[in-house]
Order: structure tokens, then C-alpha cells, then sequence
């Protein structure tokens, strides 16, 4: 399925073609909201915020926590209805890249911290990026762990190609929350334990990288020689395979591997790459330039069963150095994974599929580009959610490729915005209210079980000092508060949260949207 892009949209950026109302032209907040849209809560946590926001499909905010860290970047809802989420403490730090985090928190739905671990030691080990809740009630952790210039000549790195005298390769722990700011460590796996290097034969780890799919060359060429040499950027699990996906950025290709084995066979041959796909240069000779389809991606994830494409794996391709041209395509692929869990390699020595399936790409390819972060999530009707995390935006669109749905991040590091302000731009690849991604929740997530679900107020400020005349019949009365709330999408609730629902939470309405022409 090919989804064509909207006409107003284009690098990202939400033009001044956006339909004006008669309360004025929209630039945040809820930008589209059509009845095929799947019905739900959106959360999301903008990168330049303390906050995390839970948005109805009419763009109004359902819950919010506030946390004393910045996101690191990721966050999730549980199954009881708290927030799972990493965070930055800050600090002095020898891991400095996109994605550093180094705590994971978990708040309850009414914002209070219930659990903080903190995983990052000076000179050791980071968690970056993405953690994953499990169904056993623990936690997955990605993580950097550092390796000396000696180790990594001791392990057969090429001497000359670490501009930084180090190398962060990755590594995911499973956690058991012990206490408030305690966890037991009860599975590791290490990258560094699946290398391949040809360049000393007295080393170890020796052999023809391309003889050995389920290794890491440790002397692949990726172009770049810091310390960051891999750079996960996501992580997830499939429950029914026991398998781990991670989406290996500067590779250009995403990972499996078996998490169903111990931590001490982890580290052996049962530990190897099961899978790995988007760019088989990285360890087949057979393969060539042209077979390289992922650059730069995020986001590599299983289609839950529910959904349709249930054991696909979806991908945001960002596009970053595509030799055709910098754009960006949301990618669907069909695994060939065997009955028993392993995954077959085709004749030539390649894991297919030879081709994806592009699930969403513009008209003109150029006009979307999201050159980092970001993300995709099927959803139950079969819609897709898509993050262009850089600008702030998520639209969902149908199998058909019409987009129904479509938001616009209002909160910036400057603050919230105002309805008709946009957010600034930085750099020219970016704007002040970056998200990693956003998720979707349907109406009966079990999370929101005996929770409060009433809507309250956007999150972006209207301002106005008064109601007018919108219906055009010559005078200011009811009747046009009325047309604000049909048009708008406004809901009238307990807005006040003093127990009843009356004309002083119309007037708070009014108040903080400054209704005027």
C-alpha cells in the first residue's frame, strides 16, 4: 500500500494552505480529525519537555506527568495505567550522544513516582534510547557499554579507525524492580560476545566476516569512527517468539535476537544475530550497493497480532544519505522466519525478503523528510500513526494512503504555543518541538480500566479576551458558544474539577480559549 502525501504538508512543515476557520487559522494542536481515525489516546513525550501527554483523537488533554528529567527518549503506558519512561539525570557523562538517557521511571496514572533506576556508570555503561515492559512485569534496557582502544585491538579492530580512542557496542538487560530505586539485573545480552574480525589471525574471534551472518564485523565501515558505533535507536519484543528487535542506525539494517535463553548462553553461539535485515552488505559478499534499503532508520517493530500484517515488521526508513536523494518512507516487510523461530537465508547467502512494501511515501518522495527520530505503529483498523518526530507531527493514515488524522505538537522548549504560533525552527533540520515518537492506545487498553477519561482543554493556549458574533446572526449569545463547541470539538466536562458540570466551566472555556474571530 502506497500512501500519497497530504497537499498541505511538505518537509514536515504544516503550510499556511491549512484551512482557515472562522476562529482563525490552526497550527497546533489537532490539525484533522476524521471519523475513519482509530478510536483512542495518543501519548507522547516532546524531547524539549518535562512533560508526557495523553491527547483524546480531538487533540484534548486526557492525563499528563510531569517528571523532573527530560525524556531519554522514550515512554509507554502499562497495563495498569502508569507511565513507563526514560530519563536524562545529567551530570558529567563519557557517553554523549543522540538518545542518551540513563534512568528509567515508572509513574502511576495520577503522576507519582513509583519506581526510578538509574543504570549508567562513569567510564562503564549507559541505557540510551528505548527500554521495553515485558509480560512478566519486568524491563528491557538498551544500553552502551564502553571498550577501550586496547580492548578493541586486543579483539582484532583495525588500529587507526577510532578517532576517539573507544567504542560504545550495545547491549539490552532485563531488570526485576526490587525496590524504589533498585532493580536486579536477571538476563544480559552483550554485542561485543558476536564479533567477527579478519584482520589478525592470532586474535580471537578470527574468520571471514561473511562466513558468519550471526556476528558483527568489527571492522565494518560505516564512515563514521566515534565512539557510537553501532547507535541502536529502538527496541522491542515479540512475546509469542521470545525475540528481541533492535534497530541498528548507523548499520543501516535492524537485529533479532533469541531472548529466550539464559545469560550465560546469550553469550555464546545461541546469542548470534538470529536476523538481520536493510542492509546485507554488512555481511555478505554476495551483496552489493544496491541492495542496501534502510538509511538511518528507527523504530523497527513487529505488527501485534490484532492488527493486520500481524508478525510484520514495520520500519520508519528516514532516508538520511539515500544515494537517490534525502526522503523518507514508512517500509513494511514480511520476515522469513521458520515454525521453530530461526530465520531462513536465502541461496546467495542474504536474508530476505529481496523487497519491502512501502506503506507510506509523498507524492513528490523529496517533499517528506524526517532526517532523525521517529517512528510508525499499526494500528487494530489498519490504519498506520506515523511520527515525524523533527517537526513534531503525527498523522495517521488509512491502507489506502488518506491521512485522517493529524496533530501538531504545541509544547516547545520556549513553552506551550499559542493557537496560529509554529514552532521554531533549529538548524533548518528541525524545530523546538522535536518527539521522538507517538502511540496510540485504543478505547479499551486495559490501562484505562476505572480511570477518570473525561477530556479536558487542548494543551495549546487560545488567546482572546472575548466570545463574538460566529453565527453571524448580529448578536453575541449562547448560540455561538455553541457553534465554538460543535467546531472545535470541545466537549463540555467538569473543566473545573469542582464535582459538577455547569456554566462556570463554559465560562473557563472561554477564559483560557479566548473565542473571537
Amino acid at each position: 500500500m502506497i500512501a500519497r502525501s497530504p497537499g498541505w504538508l511538505f518537509a514536515g512543515m504544516v503550510l499556511a494552505a491549512v484551512s482557515a476557520t472562522s476562529l482563525g487559522e490552526r497550527t497546533v494542536g489537532i490539525l484533522q480529525h476524521e471519523q475513519s481515525a482509530f478510536p483512542g489516546y495518543t501519548l507522547f513525550a516532546p524531547m524539549n519537555s518535562y512533560k508526557t501527554y495523553l491527547v483524546d483523537n480531538d487533540g484534548r488533554l486526557v492525563n499528563e506527568w510531569e517528571a523532573t528529567m527530560l525524556p531519554g527518549v522514550s515512554v509507554y503506558l502499562l497495563e495498569d495505567g502508569s507511565l513507563l519512561r526514560t530519563g536524562q539525570p545529567g551530570g558529567n557523562s563519557d557517553f554523549v550522544a543522540g538518545g542518551q538517557a540513563g534512568q528509567v521511571e515508572r509513574y502511576n496514572w495520577n503522576g507519582t513516582l513509583e519506581w526510578s533506576f538509574r543504570y549508567s556508570e562513569f567510564g562503564q555503561y549507559k541505557a540510551h534510547h528505548d527500554v521495553q515492559p515485558l509480560p512478566n512485569g519486568n524491563v528491557l534496557i538498551l544500553a552502551w557499554e564502553m571498550k577501550t582502544e586496547a580492548e578493541c585491538l586486543a579483539a582484532g579492530r583495525e588500529p587507526g579507525t577510532m578517532q576517539d580512542g573507544e567504542l560504545w557496542p550495545e547491549h539490552v538487560i532485563e531488570v526485576t524492580p526490587t525496590g524504589f530505586d533498585t532493580a536486579d539485573i536477571v538476563w544480559e545480552w552483550h554485542a561485543w560476545d558476536h564479533i567477527i574480525q579478519n584482520h589478525n589471525a592470532s586474535l580471537p574471534n578470527f574468520g571471514d566476516p561473511d562466513d558468519y551472518p550471526g556476528r558483527m564485523n568489527l571492522n565494518y565501515d560505516t564512515g563514521l569512527y566515534d565512539g557510537d558505533w553501532l547507535h541502536a535507536n529502538g527496541l522491542h519484543y515479540n512475546a509469542e517468539l521470545d525475540q528481541i528487535l533492535m534497530s541498528m542506525h548507523r548499520l543501516g539494517e535492524f537485529w533479532v535476537i533469541d531472548h529466550n535463553t539464559t545469560t550465560e548462553e546469550a553469550a555464546g553461539p545461541a546469542g548470534d544475530i538470529l536476523y538481520r535485515w536493510g542492509n546485507p552488505t554488512v555481511y555478505s559478499r554476495n551483496a552489493d550497493a544496491n541492495d542496501r534499503v534502510l538509511y538511518g532508520q528507527h523504530d523497527a517493530r513487529w505488527i501485534p497480532e490484532g492488527s493486520p500484517g500481524a508478525g510484520n515488521i514495520l520500519v520508519f526508513n528516514n532516508g538520511r544519505d539515500r544515494p537517490e536523494g534525502a526522503y523518507t518512507t514508512v517500509e513494511e516487510i514480511t520476515p522469513p522466519v521458520l515454525i521453530d523461530g530461526t530465520y531462513e537465508l536465502d541461496s546467495s547467502g542474504i536474508y530476505g525478503p529481496a523487497a519491502s512494501q512501502i506503506v507510506y511515501i509523498a507524492d513528490v518522495p523529496t517533499d517528506f523528510y524526517a532526517p532523525f527520530i521517529s517512528g510508525a505503529e499499526r494500528l487494530p483498523n489498519g490504519n498506520t500513526i506515523i511520527c515525524s518526530g523533527p517537526w513534531g507531527e503525527f498523522f495517521e493514515i488509512t491502507s489506502s494512503g488518506e491521512t485522517v488524522w493529524f496533530y501538531h505538537n504545541p509544547d516547545t522548549s520556549t513553552g506551550v504555543l499559542s493557537q496560529g504560533e509554529l514552532p521554531v525552527m533549529q538548524g533548518g533540520l528541525s524545530t523546538n518541538n522535536r518527539t521522538f515518537r507517538s502511540s496510540r492506545y485504543g478505547l479499551d487498553f486495559p490501562g484505562f480500566s476505572g480511570k477518570d477519561m473525561a477530556a479536558g482543554l487542548p494543551i495549546e493556549i487560545y488567546d482572546g479576551p472575548c466570545l463574538s458574533d460566529l453565527d453571524g446572526n448580529g448578536i453575541v449569545d449562547v448560540t455561538d458558544l455553541l457553534q465554538v463547541i460543535n467546531q472545535w470539538g470541545t466537549g463540555v466536562g467538569d473543566v473545573q474539577g469542582d464535582g459538577t458540570t455547569d456554566i462556570t466551566d463554559l465560562l473557563s472555556i472561554v477564559d483560557k480559549w479566548g473565542l473571537c474571530n
